[in-house]
């Protein structure tokens, strides 16, 4: 595929079909102010929108920068393949019914396969796709109507879908919208090859992206490592959420990674913070454009409210967001600027002693706006009638950001109750006005949020049917080849079991063979004395029985497992394990492969983690142990990339110097 500049900043457009959604296509441009050619294409019609009609493309005076393709598939097909002949720089193909149709169409994954074809090294965006608008150029491939406005640099949106796309233009945020792009099917030009391109334009400051599934992992990996290079942020809008795991799971780490595990885990990798509703994600776009990322997660809050205080700080719960206490310095320039009757903390409630006095106010305001804090915040709520009377407040933030050059924030509690041109003066001013607590809490945390230093790619799955599960000793056996520690044991017919253990040491633990989850159907014996075995073992209900020596000493108990994900790579799950692993849901998801210092930070986030640390008085756990099995459990993994559907280690026994692989479970392809 060759570049998509001439696409994404034509001086000429085609537009190929005689419908009401070509001739918008030519209204819209025109309104935007394109000051390019606009040629119409039909093969009857002698004018479209005013603007005289070509009969045939090969009628034009030149190849096309771009061509708004709004005839039926078929004819779609024939018209792409003229194009690229042509020369012409690439073209937005707007009809459906290709691969988004094919489980009622048969006939729709074909046609997308022969419009790849036909488009050879043109680049095509779409099917089922609406355009673009640029507002850098003025340049506006797009059938229906916006909300777009001409600006000078600001920030690119990319989505899957063209209706929230329209949406999304329309927002009243003072959000400067450069680029709004629709990307449909991405039959041949993927979602991440376009957002590459955008970050060529040094007028972008930040790129959203909305989500519906990755595709190419490759080409994020490529796309995030380009974005850190020219230290441009993404954020991303990801659906998928909710979607269940696959109802063909057997190990407990399937049932607790879901459906959406490997995307965050993906996103996490890649550095891309994730946001899960439009306004959020409008408003940390926002964000981003004035200040980029935030060097931490300190905030400050100030208002005239107790009531604001409080409510700043107990939506900020729970998120990775903190109030940094006030300094001596600090502390000293409020007093100076409030007086003697305002009690001092982060929030602060500053009463109304210096409203309208707006040299006191911007004394107090830059006074909180101090190194530990990344950004702060005023909470701000403009009346719908006469707000000349919040004049002060606008002007001493806009001092603060003049006299500080720190990120400052006006945010209005209700979306409703920022006034679009007080935000665009903000704006201008280099304030962020941030409309809804919520959604600027949300933004924060998001802007904050660490650069990624992953940069080994992951690993890819493949598609073979995983049909075998191994028993237990097995699975432990060849985990144990790559350096899993597991305990001494035998497998054995239930009559044999007596003799065999005299081998091992006890107490034992005996489990019967062939089953998943042994504990579920009471096939599971501990601490079994060694005069007990064959009696045990005997009622244990299967033919053949586990006899291994237990793991005494254990101050945590670990999950370590990995499910195959078609979308995402191979899932490392890392949580609190036992029987009660799917009752505590405390776990961290990671992509394989992951280095030790990233699965030691993620141990480092599970609430289990202060027993691996050492708990009022308790030993530690060998930290490095767990880490050396889980780097096994990894190197197997890759080893075994071709077949290996699932891998659990439930639990990982921890001591004080040892990590012991109690139990094992791996679900592979036969081979």
């Amino acid at each position: 595929m060759s570049s998509l500049s001439r696409v994404l900043h034509p001086t000429s457009i085609a537009v190929i079909g005689g419908g009401a959604w070509c001739v918008s296509v030519i209204e819209q441009a025109r309104k935007f102010g394109f000051q390019g050619d606009i040629w119409p294409v039909h093969p009857k019609a002698g004018q479209i929108a005013g603007l005289r009609a070509f009969a045939r493309l090969e009628d034009l005076p030149a190849a096309p920068d771009v061509a708004f393709v709004g005839i039926n598939r078929h004819a779609t097909i024939e018209t792409i393949a003229v194009l690229s002949a042509m020369g012409a720089g690439g073209a937005v193909c707007f009809a459906s019914g290709f691969n988004e149709a094919h489980a009622e169409d048969d006939q729709g994954a074909d046609l997308q396969v022969r419009l790849v074809q036909a488009a050879g090294e043109m680049p095509i965006l779409g099917p089922n796709c609406y355009g673009f608008v640029n507002g850098l150029d003025r340049a506006a491939v797009w059938p229906d109507q916006h909300g777009m406005r001409p600006v000078d640099r600001g920030v690119a949106i990319l989505t899957q879908s063209s209706n929230i796309a329209i949406n999304m233009t329309m927002q009243r945020r003072a959000l400067p919208l450069a680029f709004m792009l629709t990307s449909g099917n991405q039959a041949q030009t993927h979602q991440a090859d376009i957002a590459s391109a955008l970050l060529d334009d040094d007028r972008i400051t930040a790129v959203g992206v909305h989500i519906e599934g990755f595709g190419d992992l490759r080409k994020w990996e490529a796309l995030a490592k380009k974005a850190r290079d020219r230290n441009v942020p993404i954020v991303a809008l990801k659906v998928g959420r909710s979607a269940h795991a696959q109802a063909a799971t057997i190990s407990h780490t399937a049932s607790l990674a879901g459906g959406d595990a490997g995307a965050q885990a993906f996103l996490d990798r890649l550095g891309i913070a994730r946001l899960d509703d439009i306004p959020s994600f409008l408003e940390c776009l926002k964000l981003l454009h004035v200040t980029g990322r935030l060097d931490s997660n300190g905030l400050g809050s100030i208002s005239c409210s107790g009531g604001e205080a409080s409510l700043a700080a107990d939506m900020a719960e729970g998120r990775n967001l903190h109030f940094p206490p006030l300094s001596q310095a600090q502390k000293a320039d409020l007093r100076d600027a409030l007086g003697p009757m305002v009690a001092l903390a982060n929030p602060l409630d500053y009463h109304t002693y210096i409203w309208r006095d707006t040299p006191a106010m911007t004394r107090a305001w830059t006074a909180m706006m101090g190194p530990e804090q990344a950004l702060t915040m005023a909470i701000l709520d403009y009346p719908h009638t006469d707000a000349t009377d919040w004049e002060c407040a606008t002007q001493a933030a806009l001092n603060s950001v003049a006299q500080t050059g720190r990120p400052f924030a006006v945010t209005a509690t209700l979306p409703e109750l920022l006034p679009e041109d007080v935000a665009q003066r903000l704006l201008d001013g280099g304030v962020i006005p941030f409309a809804g607590l919520h959604e600027a809490l949300a933004a924060i945390e998001a802007a904050a949020r660490s650069q990624a230093t992953e940069a080994e790619p992951v690993l890819l799955p493949s598609d073979t049917v995983a049909d075998h599960v191994l028993t237990e000793a097995e699975a432990k056996q060849a985990l144990a080849e790559f350096g899993v520690r597991v305990p001494h044991n035998v497998v054995v017919s239930a009559d044999l079991a007596k003799q065999a253990s005299a081998a091992l040491t006890g107490p034992f633990a005996i489990k019967g063979v062939g089953l998943a989850h042994k504990s579920e159907h009471a096939a599971v014996r501990l601490e079994v004395l060694a005069d007990a075995v064959g009696e045990v073992a005997a009622n244990i209900g299967t033919d053949d029985v586990l006899i291994e020596e237990m793991a005494v000493g254990g101050v945590a108990e670990l999950l370590v497992g990995v499910t195959r994900d078609p979308a995402h790579g191979f899932v490392l799950t890392l949580g609190a394990g036992g029987v009660l692993t799917e009752i505590l849901r405390d776990t961290v998801s990671l992509l394989i492969p992951s280095s030790r210092d990233t699965v030691k930070e993620a141990l480092g986030n599970l609430n289990c983690a202060p027993l691996l640390a050492g708990y009022r008085g308790k030993p530690a756990a060998e930290i490095e142990a767990i880490l050396d099995a889980v780097d096994a459990v990894q190197a197997y993994v890759i080893a075994n990339a071709t077949h290996v559907s699932e891998v659990e280690i439930n639990p990982l026994i921890c001591t004080p110097d040892r990590a012991i692989a109690v139990d094992a479970l791996i679900r592979k392809a036969s081979i």
